[in-house]
């Protein structure tokens, strides 16, 4: 079983560390997140180390790490690939990956705290529109994390996104998308890519034969 700690309905883990031989490029670096694309090495321990930072954390591989405290207590957690977990700052602790293979991690630091100026409400929330194809993975006064599927040839309503967000494709993506003014433009994404995003409306059909899945990590504090 994965070890978690549930709080207020979320599922709190922390990540991996960043490994002296681990490739952590930083993707995104703004006002609001810094995003970095970490590789995690088997069974490398890493230093002594404490995130002060909440952040969203994007398995693009399975995974399995053992956290350390400074007692000694282990914790240990696993994941599937494509899980999306919420990992709160604080707490010392080193970590190494128990599995045999590397993974790769999405991990999206939260620079602005609770509160401030939130995102603005929209009326064509995807979520309500389009249930079958946008789902929330979870929510708290930070963020919403929303998880998009669209099957093969699929096409969706006309929606809106009203806050900036960070983009993890989790599938390559080829989509058509038509704007409120009727204009259309040719979407493709790659699997494992990162993109920062601002507020967009359009309509989405899936030009693939294949389903793609994308994970949206919508910002609510600006």
């Amino acid at each position: 079983m994965r070890s978690a700690i549930l709080v207020f309905g979320f599922v709190l883990v922390f990540a991996a560390s960043l490994l002296p031989a681990q490739d952590t490029p930083v993707k995104i670096d703004n006002e609001q997140v810094r995003v970095l694309f970490a590789t995690s090495v088997p069974h490398v321990k890493g230093k002594m180390h404490e995130h002060h930072d909440n952040r969203v954390m994007i398995y693009l591989d399975a995974g399995s790490q053992a956290l350390t405290d400074p007692a000694g207590k282990v914790t240990a957690s696993h994941w599937k690939a494509g899980e999306v977990l919420w990992s709160p700052g604080g707490g010392m602790h080193t970590s190494e990956n128990t599995s045999d293979k590397a993974y790769r991690i999405v991990e999206i630091e939260l620079k602005k705290p609770a509160g401030g100026e939130s995102a603005p409400a929209v009326a064509l929330d995807p979520v309500k529109l389009d249930p079958k194809h946008y789902h929330v993975e979870f929510e708290n006064a930070q963020v919403r994390v929303v998880r998009a599927r669209y099957g093969p040839h699929e096409k969706g309503p006309m929606h809106e996104h009203g806050a900036n967000r960070v983009v993890v494709f989790l599938t390559d993506q080829n989509v058509h998308a038509t704007l409120p003014d009727g204009k259309t433009q040719e979407v493709r994404g790659t699997a494992g890519e990162v993109r920062w995003a601002g507020a967009a409306q359009h309509q989405e059909v899936n030009l693939s034969d294949q389903a793609f899945e994308v994970i949206s990590v919508e910002l609510k504090a600006r």
